[in-house]
């Protein structure tokens, strides 16, 4: 059973360190590129990578949620405390970022891709943007947490 559980952490840090790259890249990329171009660029670009990054990203981010749960069930069953313990915080630490997603990232990705869709700039570009900026670092570093939970959920 144990060895199942690992099988899911390996599992959920793929697809977590998918996402955790995705936004390590846009905090200390996309964000400081943005800031140079202007507002009709800006919202062709973002929410053009909004459109098939809402549609792509939620396979790799699910996986992640869904194996860190399986791995803190089947630890927890295998009575692997240790291992348990860290697959459910790494499980924690990703609804959290779910969260945080749902309500603040994606109303903005949904209006930005509107947006580009209909080649407009809306007065609010760089507001969204900016709303958008505030919690990146966040959502990168609690996918860095997640990602080393699930390490030491292998590691256990």
């Amino acid at each position: 059973m144990n060895h199942f559980a690992s099988v899911a952490a390996l599992i959920g840090v793929l697809g977590t360190a998918v996402v955790y790259g995705t936004d390590v890249f846009c905090a200390m990329v996309q964000r400081p590129a943005l800031a140079l171009i202007d507002d009709r660029a800006l919202v062709a670009v973002m929410g053009n990578v909004h459109l098939y990054g809402d549609r792509r990203m939620p396979l790799p981010g699910v996986v992640g949620i869904i194996a860190a749960a399986a791995s803190a069930v089947l630890a927890a069953v295998a009575g692997h405390w240790t291992t348990a313990i860290a697959a459910a915080t790494a499980l924690a630490i990703l609804l959290v970022w779910l969260v945080l997603y749902l309500r603040v990232s994606k109303p903005i990705n949904q209006q930005l891709t509107a947006a580009a869709q209909a080649h407009d700039v809306p007065a609010n570009a760089r507001a969204l943007q900016a709303g958008w900026d505030r919690i990146i670092n966040a959502r990168a570093i609690l996918q860095g947490l997640a990602v080393c939970a699930l390490c030491i959920a292998l590691m256990a």
